[in-house]
């Protein structure tokens, strides 16, 4: 862990070395004041709660994280500097946790920057903390679950382009898996499906913390998730470290 973590201080820095950083993180928190206020109708609702932030959170992510992981591995493999990354003497699980560490504190840098809004709504009411609490637990986990795709994603190809619209689609499948539309079609033609459907959706999984609701069911499938599409990652590096 101590190797993987030295990368992760190395790639978060990094971050901030560049205006990457900045550029993201005030992206992220326009887009999700503006829905919040308007879209979500925060004021309207009469109600202290962050659910219409909650609300857009795995839609919001599904472009501004596949952003984030398009330039992982992409951009080392486009200039040259993965096979130098990958012959330093640490081991190559290391290198890929440690960059997904990194991107997921800096995803975690800015859902901790939203707290305006959770002061916002203490002023206004009294709101059930610790549903909120959960629901920034599920924000996290999502980003989380994204960022993981993602890096598998980027770890295919060294066009920054490329892995950010395949990002973008699978992200964008798994966070529609769910939905009604999907659920109901399928479930008049093919039943498994859309059980099974609803058991991938990143969106379902993420409905119940915004409700306060901690199963270790949902922690477990996320976790499953990422160390999968984690696995995925250091797999694809390792069968391409020659191109």
């Amino acid at each position: 862990m101590r190797a993987a973590l030295t990368v992760a201080r190395r790639e978060l820095a990094g971050y901030f070395a560049t205006p990457v950083a900045t550029v993201f993180i005030v992206i992220f928190l326009v887009l999700a004041g503006a829905l919040t206020f308007t879209l979500g109708n925060f004021f309207g609702r009469g109600q202290a709660d962050l659910v219409p932030f909650f609300s857009f959170i795995p839609w919001l992510f599904l472009f501004l994280v596949p952003a984030l992981t398009m330039r992982l591995w992409a951009e080392e493999r486009r200039l040259g500097t993965i096979e130098l990354l990958l012959t330093l003497p640490l081991p190559q699980w290391a290198a890929v946790l440690g960059k997904f560490l990194a991107a997921w504190a800096f995803c975690g840098i800015a859902l901790a920057l939203t707290f305006p809004l959770w002061i916002t709504v203490n002023i206004l009411g009294s709101p059930d903390n610790g549903v909120i609490l959960s629901g920034y637990v599920g924000c996290l986990l999502v980003a989380g679950a994204y960022l993981a795709l993602g890096a598998a994603v980027s770890a295919l190809t060294r066009n920054q382009v490329i892995a950010f619209v395949i990002a973008v689609a699978l992200c964008f499948l798994f966070a529609a898996a769910g939905s009604p539309v999907v659920t109901e079609f399928l479930d008049t033609r093919l039943p498994v499906l859309a059980e099974i459907a609803r058991n991938l959706s990143v969106a379902d999984r993420f409905g119940g913390f915004t409700r306060g609701i901690i199963a270790a069911r949902d922690l477990i499938w996320f976790a499953s998730f990422i160390g999968f599409f984690l696995f995925v990652n250091a797999v694809v590096l390792d069968h391409r470290k020659a191109d």
